[in-house]
């Protein structure tokens, strides 16, 4: 097993039904996951926890998903870890709003599980 694959999946969302159900159906799948229900927690466990995947709502509270990313960017261009970010939109305009980001990945809400499974085994390595 490589190192990546020790790295836990960080799930960034402010909805309890969606965040719960995720950390769920991911952790069934044998994924170690963490959880944050905004950006700005995001941000700290993403320091201290190196994830190796960032599945990002991009409409939360207190720190929003494209303020998260440009933080996350910045603290990266420092020295930090870097792990592909995976934007997740209820929006209609999800690919733009994707591209505006510079996410590595996004997925329209409301999503398959299996469509999540093959971004998260496409961007995590495995």
């Amino acid at each position: 097993m490589n190192a990546t694959a020790l790295r836990p999946i960080l799930i960034v969302d402010d909805d309890e039904a969606i965040l719960s159900s995720m950390e769920l159906a991911l952790s069934d799948e044998g994924y170690p996951v963490v959880v944050a229900r905004n950006g700005r927690d995001a941000l700290e466990l993403a320091r201290s926890a190196s994830p190796r995947l960032i599945l990002l709502d991009m409409k939360m509270p207190v720190m929003d998903g494209w303020a998260f990313a440009e933080a996350y960017r910045s603290q990266e261009s420092q020295g930090g870890a870097r792990a592909p970010i995976i934007a997740m939109t209820a929006a209609h305009d999800s690919e733009r709003q994707a591209a505006e980001v510079a996410v590595d990945g996004y997925i329209a809400k409301p999503f398959d599980l299996n469509e999540l499974l093959d971004l998260i085994l496409r961007y995590s390595g495995n």
